[in-house]
This record gives C-alpha cells, sequence and structure tokens, in this order.
C-alpha cells in the first residue's frame, strides 16, 4: 500500500517503534511526523492508556504499555487480511 498513512498506522508505527523507551524527538523522526502531529497523536495514545510517559536519568521517554498489545494485534490482523502482508513502517 503507497500514499497517505490513515491514522490506524501511524498509532501503529508509534506503539510499535514504542516497544522500547524512546524520546519524543526519536518517535516523530522516526515515525516522519512534525512535531505538532506528533503531539497530537501521542496525545491520544496517552489518553487512551496506550502509551506511557515517564521520566529517566532527567529526560522524559514514552514506552507503549500492556493495554496497546490487543490494538497491535487486531491492526495487524486487519492489515494481513486486507493486504496479505503485515505493517511496515513507511520507509
Amino acid at each position: 500500500m503507497k500514499g497517505k498513512r490513515t491514522l490506524y498506522e501511524i498509532y501503529w508505527e508509534i506503539l510499535t517503534f514504542c516497544r522500547t523507551p524512546r524520546t519524543f524527538t526519536s518517535i516523530i523522526h522516526r515515525c516522519s511526523l512534525n512535531s505538532e502531529i506528533g503531539q497530537e497523536h501521542m496525545g491520544f495514545l496517552l489518553r487512551k492508556g496506550f502509551l506511557r510517559r515517564y521520566e529517566e536519568d532527567g529526560g522524559i521517554l514514552y514506552r507503549a504499555t500492556d493495554e496497546a498489545r490487543p490494538f497491535l494485534d487486531v491492526f495487524r490482523e486487519m492489515y494481513l487480511e486486507l493486504y496479505n502482508r503485515g505493517p511496515e513502517f513507511k520507509l
């Protein structure tokens, strides 16, 4: 699939990338987002409880929570059904 990503694809990218703790800057760079849009999407995921923000060594990090797992699983299954392949990061 090519073209503009859906919100669900962007959420999947953020949560997949944040399986290990990540900084805000690394998230928006890796997921090809600008700062404003990144804040919106990450704010949504934080409010849903899919992403957790915490402080470590004086810096702020984000990590996907266990609550995100059902979304990631269902999204992957749906994607496989629609496109006969799993979702991938946009290169």
